[in-house]
């Protein structure tokens, strides 16, 4: 879409039926479902792509600013979460009394955090000099540092249980808080200062409006039309090679395939190998339920997230990569308490996510998913208000581990490469790609790393680079820094 809007002549060659990737549309009987995403942080980020292009992203997309953004569950005890300040203080008040200076202080301690850290991710890392930028430097504290994020809430809480409400972010990431770099304990803090948005129609939304944006400023689509492989001369991308045949010649190349699938199967060769790719440390997988239900549950919140009852022993389990955890965690999305667009008339599509292991020991999900299914199923049934669900789902769509790996992601890693401190800014696969004059890299498995914002900030850093290869000017869209000077 940037590039389009800069003049250049741009061809999107698209596997599937339908644009988005991870977050596309996934339809089901009438029923319509995000297939990834379900949580928008930091509007403002998508709100400068927009702007940058001439319009705003109100012109194509109908948000909805939660709050509450999210009910958190562990057994009988709950606490919302709220983007408004004071409400969240009393909030944390009521559910655990004391509590509330200490998200205070969290606020304000984070508020500078961020200030320092946002810049960060807006720049590429190329070589070792990028962490001499005076704003990296600001930001070093802050990053080179062996805590964790649940090592960070720990200066600000007791309870273990409001400890998580500020660290499963790190689930957005595919990792452990005990394991996550703290520099990320500022996802929970945009959360709770910028709040949660919901896009009507769902997120997917987002890549449909931008599909329009970019056919019209001159741009071609092509659906269905898979890549065989990457054509290479020496270090330069000369174009791609479709299944079909047919050769499309490009002056520069930009890949948005799952970073590792892509370099172990589209460069011919000329890229890494998997078993090289292998011994990299990636993320965890998820597991998903796709319901379609014949009922509202009008009293069940939009984002609903029921912690393990050892959480800790269930994150463990998951960093293991071996074990399938039964005390699991689920993420349920009832999204239809807030948008009519989704299901037939009084009906609901319920969204379910079980973080679990990725493929790399290759758990046979074929011949247990619909048990493993049935147990988040039980589980959800009598943790919430959902009691009869079971008895009122009218159709169903599960996507395993497994199946995340046949739709072309490495080990089923749907959060991409874990960001390890070995694995990020100068040590994550660059914008530019290493090796290579003109291709350049997006999505999770580059700078900044995975989450919608930092995926769309990878493709922003990217069409940036690619104007200064080719001298072409861009006037850039700065609506971030009153964000910042006012967090």
């Amino acid at each position: 879409m940037l590039l389009a809007h800069r003049g250049f002549r741009v061809t999107i060659v698209e596997k599937n039926d339908r644009v988005g990737g991870r977050n596309s549309e996934l339809n089901l009987d009438g029923f319509s479902f995000d297939l990834g995403p379900t949580f928008l942080h930091q509007k403002f980020c998508l709100d400068e792509i927009f702007a940058e292009t001439g319009g705003a992203s109100e012109d194509h997309l109908e948000f909805v600013d939660l709050n509450p953004m999210t009910r958190l569950s562990w057994g009988e005890t709950s606490l919302h979460t709220y983007s408004d300040t004071g409400k969240m203080a009393e909030e944390i008040e009521r559910v655990f009394p004391g509590s509330s200076s200490g998200f205070r202080r969290y606020m304000s301690d984070h508020a500078e955090k961020f200030r320092k850290i946002y810049p960060c991710l807006q720049q590429p890392f190329h070589s070792l000099t990028s962490y001499l930028r005076p704003g990296l430097l600001r930001a070093l504290p802050y990053v080179l540092t062996h805590r964790s994020m649940h090592d960070v809430l720990g200066d600000y809480f007791d309870d273990e249980r409001l400890k998580l409400a500020f660290t499963f972010q790190a689930k957005y990431l595919g990792m452990s808080p005990w394991h996550c770099p703290a520099l990320f304990s500022i996802l929970s803090f945009t959360e709770y200062r910028y709040g949660v948005y919901h896009v009507q129609g769902g997120l997917n939304r987002i890549s449909h409006a931008m599909a329009k944006v970019f056919t019209n400023l001159g741009g071609e689509l092509r659906l269905q039309s898979p890549v065989k492989e990457l054509r290479i001369s020496g270090k330069n991308l000369t174009g791609a090679e479709l299944e079909n045949g047919e050769v499309i010649h490009a002056d520069a190349v930009v890949v948005n395939a799952d970073y590792a699938h892509a370099v172990t199967r589209l460069f011919n060769g000329y890229s890494e190998s998997e078993e090289k790719m292998r011994r990299r440390q990636f993320s965890c997988s998820t597991f998903m339920l796709y319901l379609g239900v014949d009922k509202i549950y009008a009293n069940e919140p939009h984002h609903h997230i029921l912690f393990a009852d050892d959480y800790q022993a269930n994150v463990a389990d998951i960093q293991s990569q071996r074990h399938v955890s039964d005390d699991m965690s689920i993420y349920v999305r009832n999204s239809c308490v807030t948008d009519s667009h989704v299901a037939p008339a009084g009906q609901s599509g319920l969204y379910v996510l079980v973080p679990t292991i990725n493929t790399r020991h290759g758990f046979d999900w074929e011949n247990h998913q619909e048990e493993y299914a049935d147990k988040v199923l039980r589980r959800i049934g009598e943790r919430t208000g959902m009691k009869d669900l079971h008895d009122h789902i009218i159709t169903k769509r599960i996507i395993s581990p497994a199946d995340w790996e046949s739709s072309s992601i490495f080990m089923g890693a749907t959060f991409n490469l874990a960001h390890t401190m070995r694995q990020m800014l100068y040590l994550r696969p660059h914008n530019r790609y290493q090796g290579y004059n003109n291709c350049y890299l997006v999505g999770g498995g580059t700078h900044p790393g995975s989450g919608l914002p930092t995926i769309y900030e990878s493709g922003r850093i990217s069409a940036n680079l690619i104007c200064e290869q080719f001298d072409i000017p861009y006037q850039p869209v700065d609506l971030a820094s009153d964000y910042l000077r006012n967090a």
